[in-house]
């Protein structure tokens, strides 16, 4: 199978380096590519700084493609994988247990995967989940959040069997004036969404963290689905 692939950046980038990048990424070090045209648009510029969107293709046959956004997995996966790769804020012994109870529960072996699918957590989305496991926000909130402003998935190639698939194909230049406005307003809009809509409205039922842990629920559980 044939993927189109887009790779927002403030540069021209050819030949992507295998082992470049920041480690403190969502999944660790890797390629960060989107298959939206438009949130790689986003992504590339900053305020009144230009960027550039890098199109590539790869064939993804015979790769090992880990995607979170599989049924089988639930946003708990999500976390653990971002848990083990970006800095939360554990200051308290909710927080602290939360992180340690999933990190071990809902455990991924991502390791040998040559690709990851999943959502990408910028500055909004990290905090989202920086409330659940502070107990702040319920289990549903949580999956209702990391739909908001339709921040799409990300691609991001891993091992470097990806690397030598990829094919450059193209750049387009993008504009700030444009761009940058339209990235903040995504943003900005989700954020205001959850603080008026999400973080707030609670429903009967709601799961929180604190539940989660004092009944030990296990990533088989029929209510994380």
């Amino acid at each position: 199978m044939i993927r189109t692939i887009y790779h927002g950046s403030d540069h021209i980038i050819q030949h992507p380096l295998y082992g470049a990048g920041k480690l403190y990424n969502d999944y660790g070090l890797g390629f960060y590519c989107t298959e939206i045209p438009d949130m790689a648009k986003e992504w590339s510029v900053g305020k009144d700084k230009n960027g550039f969107v890098n199109q590539y293709t790869i064939n993804c046959e015979g790769l090992s493609i880990l995607d979170l956004s599989d049924p089988k997995f639930c946003i708990l996966h999500w976390l653990s994988v971002l848990l083990e790769n970006r800095v939360f804020n554990v200051s308290n012994a909710l927080a602290y247990q939360a992180r340690e109870y999933i990190l071990s529960e809902f455990h991924v072996d991502y390791g040998s995967a040559d690709c990851i699918v999943g959502y990408r957590a910028d500055d909004s989305y990290f905090s989202f989940a920086q409330d659940f496991i502070s107990g702040t926000i319920s289990y549903r909130q949580l999956n209702n959040a990391m739909h908001l402003g339709k921040l799409g998935l990300q691609f991001v190639l891993k091992s470097q069997n990806a690397f030598d698939l990829i094919n450059f194909t193209g750049y387009e230049k993008v504009s700030s004036a444009e761009w940058y406005p339209k990235k903040m307003k995504r943003d900005r809009a989700a954020r205001s969404e959850y603080f008026n809509l999400e973080r707030n409205r609670l429903q009967p039922g709601d799961l929180f963290i604190t539940q989660i842990l004092t009944e030990e629920m296990k990533e088989n559980d029929p209510r994380l689905r």
